[in-house]
């Protein structure tokens, strides 16, 4: 596909809608929405530490939980990655 104003491409695979899982975090269950893109990365993320998904998921929850005006869990979980990969790249 052509690069748009400004030389940018769309990611690669195009874009998606959310995609919607349900997982159990802290004895809760829960569903979360996230792009695909989003979802692989987290699960890459969570195999390089050598956890399950929802144990990642779960650690980000708890850190999510203990700001002052906590964002929901799939803003949390996008923000994470983003700083994750931003502190991989320095």
């Amino acid at each position: 596909m052509p690069d748009g104003p400004g030389g940018i491409a769309p990611p690669p695979g195009g874009f998606h809608p959310p995609v919607k899982r349900s997982m159990t975090i802290a004895a809760h269950p829960t569903s979360i929405s996230l792009e695909p893109m989003f979802w692989e990365a987290l699960e890459a993320a969570a195999s390089a530490r050598g956890l399950p998904l929802s144990a990642l998921v779960a650690q980000i929850d708890y850190l999510r939980i203990q700001a002052d005006d906590p964002p929901n869990l799939a803003s949390a979980l996008r923000s994470w990655l983003l700083h994750d990969a931003t502190k991989l790249r320095q």
